[in-house]
């Protein structure tokens, strides 16, 4: 199986506010013909959802699976799966993730993927180095990061595809911010829960969940600083009494993918894609098909083509829709 793991130095993430590494695994799949042959290959970017890497996505074995990157070569060399160059970055940091986002208070992830990575890839192998032969791919955060890209960046690829991304914050996050601030207050606050976070050798269930808050605010509500680990964001709620803080809370839903469809640069920009994937489980625990919902409604008024699909099956143990998202972007893609 053709799979190079490689590192990269990045520039864009050098001296970033939580003291993350700069140096950073990308994981590179090369189509089965790639040695045989001297044609070029569209590439697909898979983003991970949080708390995970590119390398654990693709390279980490469950037991009675295959590998992500063993799947995605079998279709390859079935004929079943259009042949691409598949590149899995690591955008992960001390929070956990970053949601694919430039952040005074995380770090510049979207600029280091279109920016860095993108042209690292087509320097490096042979890709067909055009926005049109190019698909940016993931699930929850990396979903979430995909749209923000198609968005934001409409310029770096034409293609995008959201497995059970983020969206419909008032559904999704609003109701368990509040769980998350109990915990805050049980640690003694922000500040008690970064140092009790720091000292556990394993992160159990209500430590992922708070710290994913603790990252999502400061992907979406930083403030002037100063910036480190459990400093430079403001959080939603009142830190005292649970009240919604209205100017913060304003703050994420102006990075919420179904809000932003709302204004007509970023319909403009997902008008100029040739493809666009949402999707959601019927049993998602964060009701990410309703905002998956949301996501092709949207689309649909705004007469923007895309493709919605809902399945059985919750936001967790799904690695089969990995295999349909993936079909999705190498049939979608332009080639030579």
């Amino acid at each position: 199986m053709p799979v190079e793991v490689v590192t990269h130095e990045s520039r864009l993430l050098a001296d970033n506010p939580l003291g993350d590494s700069a140096r950073r695994e990308l994981v590179v799949i090369l189509p089965p013909s790639y040695e045989s042959s001297p044609r070029r290959h569209p590439l697909v970017v898979v983003l991970s959802g949080y708390a995970s890497t590119g390398a654990q996505l693709m390279l980490n074995r469950a037991p009675w699976q295959t590998t992500l990157a063993q799947r995605l070569d079998d279709a390859m060399r079935a004929g079943t799966l259009p042949e691409a160059i598949v590149v899995a970055p690591d955008c992960f940091t001390r929070y956990g993730g970053s949601q694919y986002l430039d952040s005074p208070a995380l770090g510049r992830y979207q600029s280091y993927l279109a920016d860095e990575i993108i042209p690292f890839v087509d320097e490096r192998w042979r890709t067909i180095p055009k926005r049109e032969a190019r698909a940016i791919v993931g699930k929850s955060s990396g979903g979430y990061g995909s749209l923000l890209m198609g968005m934001l960046r409409p310029e770096v690829a034409g293609v995008v595809g959201s497995h059970a991304g983020d969206g419909a914050f008032e559904l999704s996050y609003l109701s368990a911010l509040g769980k998350t601030l109990v915990n805050l207050q049980r640690a003694g606050g922000i500040d008690g829960f970064v140092r009790w976070f720091d000292a556990q050798p394993a992160k159990n269930a209500t430590a992922f969940a708070t710290v994913e808050h603790l990252m999502c605010c400061a992907a979406w509500s930083p403030n002037d600083g100063p910036y480190g680990f459990g400093r430079g964001f403001d959080f939603p709620l009142n830190l005292v009494t649970g009240a919604l803080v209205e100017e913060t809370w304003r703050r994420w839903l102006a990075r919420d993918p179904v809000r932003m469809l709302g204004e007509s640069r970023h319909l403009d920009a997902l008008r100029t894609m040739r493809a666009i994937f949402v999707d959601g489980g019927t049993h998602d625990e964060y009701l990410l098909n309703l905002a998956a919902r949301q996501l092709a409604a949207r689309l649909a008024q705004a007469g923007i083509a895309h493709t919605h699909e809902e399945f059985d099956g919750g936001h967790m143990n799904t690695p089969w829709r990995w295999d349909r998202l993936l079909q999705f972007a190498a049939e979608s893609v332009a080639r030579e």
